[in-house]
Parts: C-alpha cells; sequence; structure tokens
C-alpha cells in the first residue's frame, strides 16, 4: 500500500511546488503594478506643480545619455547606478532624451521604421525610473544636430525626393516632415512598455513631455513659423495623451516684440532667433515654462561676478513672466557653469548653483512661479567620453553633492514633504 500513497502524494507535492514557484515569480511583478498604480500624475494647479494634492517644486538633473546607454548590456548597469545616486541626494526629476533619429543606436531609423531593442532600452529606463521614485521629463526633439535631430528629419525628406528645402528651418513648415514628426510621436505616445506592460501615455512615471530641446527658427525671426508649429504638435499630442505635462524646451529668450529683448536678454542675438519666451509658452496646450542658464556662452566678455548678477535677473523675470503674464509654473531646465572659462575655479560653480537654487528656494517659499531646476548634467565615473565642460559626478564633488541634497531638504519643508520617508531618513542626517 506504501507505494499506492506515495504515488497520491507526489502529484500534490508537485502542484505545491508548481504553485509557490509561479507565486515567487509574479508577485514582484504584481506588487510592482500595484505600486504602480499608487503613483499619481503630476499636474498643474495654477503657477505650481502638485502632486498627490500637495505642491511639488522639482530638484532635479539632466542624463541625456540614458536611453543610449541602456541599449548594450555592458553599459546598462549605468542608468540604476545614476537613478540610485540622483535618489540618493533627493532629486526627483531627470531630463533625458527619448529620440534618436538615424545613426548609432537609433531610436528610429528611417521615418516611421523603429529599432525594437532601442526601444526596450527606453521601456527598461522608465522602469529602473520608477523603481527608483524618480519621474522623467522626456524631451521629443532635438534642435541641434546631436542624435539626429531636426536635421535628420530634413535629410529623410530631401532624400526621399518630398522635402520643399534643404533648411533645417524646414522641419518646422515641411508638410512631410510635420507627417514624419506625428508619426513618430503617435508611436512613442502609445508605446506599451515591454516591462511593466503600461503604455507610455498612461504612465505617472514620466513628469512631463519636452516638444524640443532649444527650438530656434533664424529663417523666421518674426517667430510665426515656430509659433504655430508649436501650436499644432501640441495639439496633437494633447489628442493621443491628455495626462502628462507638456512643455516647449525654450532657452527663455525674449523676441523681437518683447520689451524685455532690450533689458533682460543677453545680447542682441537672441531676439533674433524666431523664438518668444511668452508667446510661445503660452499656447494654449503648455503647461509649464521652460528655461535655460547659460551665461558664459551667451556673453563674449563678461566677469563671474557681472555673470552672477545676470543669473538672478534672468530667474527673476522669467519668474514674474510665470505669475503675471504665464500664470503658469517656470521650470529651469538646463543650468551650467563651464570650466574651460579663463578665469574658472572649482569654487564658482559652487557659488553659481548656489544662487539658483536660492532664487527657487525664495519662489518656493513665496508661492511663486519658479517650480524648480534641473542641474546640466550628472554622469557617473567612467563615462568621460559623455562629459562635457559642464558635467560633474556628484560623489567625486563633496561639495556640489552636499549643495544639491540642501535643496532638496529645503524644497522638502517648504512643500510638505520633508516626512516622507526618504525625505526624513535623508534630510535627518543634516542636523
Amino acid at each position: 500500500m506504501a507505494p499506492a500513497r506515495n504515488g497520491a502524494v507526489l502529484p500534490i507535492l508537485g502542484f505545491l511546488i508548481c504553485a509557490a514557484f509561479i507565486y515567487f515569480s509574479f508577485r514582484d511583478l504584481w506588487l510592482y503594478h500595484k505600486a504602480k498604480t499608487e503613483l499619481g500624475f503630476v499636474k498643474r494647479n495654477g503657477t505650481q506643480f502638485v502632486v498627490d494634492g500637495k505642491a511639488l517644486y522639482v530638484n532635479g538633473w539632466n542624463s541625456y545619455w540614458f536611453m543610449d546607454h541602456a541599449v548594450n548590456e555592458h553599459s546598462r548597469y549605468r542608468v540604476s547606478e545614476m537613478l540610485e545616486a540622483g535618489a540618493k541626494m533627493g532629486l526627483t526629476v531627470c531630463r533625458t532624451w527619448a529620440f534618436n533619429d538615424g545613426g548609432y543606436n537609433a531610436l528610429q531609423i528611417s521615418p516611421g521604421h523603429f529599432d525594437e531593442r532601442v526601444f526596450q532600452a527606453l521601456d527598461h529606463v522608465i522602469a529602473e525610473a520608477r523603481k527608483h521614485d524618480v519621474r522623467l521629463l522626456l524631451s521629443l526633439v532635438n534642435n541641434l544636430q546631436a542624435y539626429g535631430g531636426k536635421s535628420q528629419y530634413v535629410k529623410w525628406a530631401w532624400q526621399e525626393g518630398v522635402g520643399l528645402s534643404s533648411s533645417n528651418d524646414s522641419f518646422f513648415f515641411d508638410p512631410s516632415i510635420r507627417k514624419y514628426f506625428k508619426n513618430y510621436l503617435t508611436a512613442l505616445l502609445t508605446r506599451k512598455n515591454s516591462v511593466t506592460g503600461i503604455e507610455y501615455r498612461n504612465d505617472p512615471t514620466i513628469f512631463a513631455w519636452e516638444l524640443i530641446n532649444e527650438p530656434r527658427c533664424s529663417s523666421d525671426v518674426s517667430g510665426d513659423t515656430l509659433q504655430e508649429w508649436i501650436d499644432e504638435m501640441t495639439g496633437f499630442i494633447k489628442s493621443i495623451d491628455d495626462k502628462h505635462l507638456l512643455t516647449v524646451g525654450l532657452e527663455g529668450f525674449y523676441g523681437p516684440k518683447s520689451p524685455k529683448r532690450l533689458t533682460v536678454n543677453p545680447e542682441q542675438w537672441p531676439s533674433e532667433l524666431g523664438t518668444d519666451f511668452v508667446r510661445n509658452s503660452n499656447s494654449s496646450n503648455i503647461d509649464f515654462a521652460s528655461v535655460h542658464i547659460y551665461p558664459d556662452h551667451w556673453f563674449h566678455d563678461q566677469s563671474f561676478e557681472d555673470k552672477l548678477k545676470f543669473v538672478v535677473k534672468w530667474m527673476q523675470s522669467h519668474v514674474e513672466d510665470g505669475m503675471k503674464e504665464l500664470k503658469k509654473p517656470v521650470l529651469f531646465t538646463e543650468f551650467g557653469l563651464s570650466n574651460l572659462n579663463k578665469d574658472y575655479e572649482p569654487s564658482q560653480r559652487e557659488r553659481f548653483y548656489r544662487i539658483i537654487f536660492d532664487v527657487v528656494y525664495k519662489s518656493a517659499k513665496r508661492r511663486k512661479s519658479g517650480a524648480g531646476t534641473l542641474v546640466w548634467q550628472l554622469f557617473m565615473e567612467g563615462m568621460e567620453g559623455f562629459n562635457d565642460e559642464f558635467g560633474i559626478v556628484p560623489h567625486e564633488q563633496d561639495s556640489m553633492y552636499r549643495l544639491m541634497i540642501e535643496q532638496s531638504c529645503r524644497l522638502g519643508r517648504v512643500t510638505g514633504r520633508l516626512k516622507e520617508h526618504k525625505l526624513k531618513k535623508l534630510c535627518s542626517h543634516r542636523h
């Protein structure tokens, strides 16, 4: 009788083992999805970002290289390392490229044709960001040539014999190129993440979309061409995805009809680029304004002290615009001080950053429109090839590391988020 009894037990035991295996295999995925649904979308309430009923002031950074590094197994770990390092500093938003048009590791190989391997790399970036409680500001195309940019779209149209002009600015007015870009937008916004199973347009890990990095259309100084493109493309995006915030991606220059072109613009040339900060940001589908801060690239001869004075004036002017003209948040999405300046000293960078952080902190305390900052740029050890004159490896520059943590804690106090577990633990060590 013993063999018969064992015969009955073995199938039951096998079933239990199988059930346990399934449970433990899918438990983490279930918990991940549960956490995912509990994450709230960032919204706008007047001149403030809000999430889960509380104001959110952003202390974050740029790591444009995430998708590129996530493509290959040997470099993918750096994405998680950078996100972990950012989270440990209390940083909440990272701005990164969601485009790579043509060329090496291209996401869009040719108009409407995508490399699934690269799309899965972007899936990985978004999934990893959620694991580290970091949201992503995803930029959709480059005005510059790096990673394809508008020049690649123009080249495609020209090669296929449908382009109206070989000028890069035809990106903004050529019907064929507009169609290319809309097809890309549709593919991206409706992409179902291969890791999480969530479509991008439904994923609150994405803080917002940025339409284009640093748009310029110098062939039409009036700004009409760029404005029409902004209105059309933002309307198209919102027709597919009305859950996420949307910004243009401006540098913040004032156009030829703005009185501030004479008093705030760094020099004459920025008013001749076909952009205007107030007009472009006032587009009905734009939820917040974006501004960059690079005085050492914008001026030809200026002392460091003069640059600091300009930064305060530049930022306060845009915060004022956010309050009075736009009635929207203003996010300073790029800023940096070049280490190639002839008078550069490492201590200058800390002073430069502190002044920028102070303007945002004071704005936050007064509930004004200065909604946060994103440092350009952070990267990890062993990535010197991706560095530029602004790059920072956080742990290698202790004073900058401590300064960024201090800003996270200050903004946490203003918004009442200091009680949240990660910030509470981070900031309690500082007192």
